[in-house]
């Protein structure tokens, strides 16, 4: 891809900005997983969190502060009328300093710490590690809870692996205590892993709280690995996911928040083009 001068810049996030808004702002329940604009946070915290801003956003769930304190990246946040929801964390950084993530976690003034990924070797996450992540996540949810906030976990494909009729995702959720953990489901690794979102979601109704809306290219292959290229990832609604079936069925299990997380090799095009799909569904 042609890089676009600096000059540029600014005119053409005007025009992304106002072709996403051209389908009305997203509500408080539709929001922005930063994740997706983390090459961008990379180079300026601050004019990345205005072009959120400037697509409609007012919701965001982050994924890192970029070298800020949390305190001070909540300050910006609100600066730009962002408000953060949810906080993603790794697995090794609770495992670390369970207490001091907590404390990050409400100086960012989030409702939930998520961890996104569970360390595995790969193709060895049955069972017996599900059995394993359950315990400490229940032990996890418990002491987040007691800091004011809950605790989930984000899906990610590898869950799913061997198929059957018990997957390890499966062993993971009837082993954690519904009042201590909840669940984030990514569409887009679900479909990826070759299972249907829309079902997941009503079998397990009552535990899910959030989702993460990204398509899967139509023709894209499939597979439990929890990995695929950019390429494979489209804005939502240009591929081969049944968004209405997912979206009507989330509602229904008790899903409160949809973020946005576009990993394509083309965010700045594509968060757009998810918010004008997703504005017919009235998020």
């Amino acid at each position: 891809m042609r890089r676009i001068h600096s000059a540029l810049r600014l005119p053409i996030l005007a025009l992304l900005a106002a072709s996403a808004a051209a389908a009305g702002p997203p509500s408080g329940h539709l929001g922005l997983q930063l994740w997706s604009l983390h090459a961008q946070f990379k180079q300026d915290v601050t004019s990345t969190l205005a072009t959120v801003r400037s697509f409609g956003f007012t919701t965001v769930e982050t994924a890192g502060t970029y070298g800020l304190a949390a305190g001070e990246f909540r300050s910006r946040l609100d600066a730009h009328g962002l408000v953060p929801v949810s906080a993603h964390f790794s697995y090794e950084q609770l495992a670390k300093d369970l207490p001091g993530s907590i404390a990050q976690a409400r100086a960012l003034g989030v409702e939930y710490i998520v961890v996104p990924w569970i360390p595995h070797q790969p193709g060895h996450f049955g069972a017996d590690e599900a059995r394993a992540a359950a315990a400490t996540f229940n032990a996890w949810g418990a002491a987040v809870r007691a800091g004011g906030m809950k605790f989930a976990y984000h899906t990610h494909g590898y869950e799913f692996a061997g198929g059957g009729s018990e997957t390890a995702f499966d062993v993971l959720v009837r082993s954690t205590r519904p009042d201590l953990v909840f669940f984030e489901m990514d569409v887009y690794w679900v479909a990826h892993a070759g299972v249907d979102p829309t079902r997941l979601l009503e079998e397990y109704a009552g535990r899910w709280r959030m989702l993460h809306l990204k398509d899967l290219r139509i023709g894209a292959p499939t597979n439990d690995t929890g990995a695929a290229p950019p390429g494979d990832i489209v804005a939502v609604g240009k591929g081969q996911i049944a968004w209405p079936a997912v979206l009507d069925a989330a509602r229904k299990a008790g899903v409160v928040y949809y973020f946005i997380e576009d990993e394509s090799v083309a965010p700045l095009l594509g968060i757009p083009e998810s918010l004008r799909y997703l504005g017919q569904f009235g998020l």
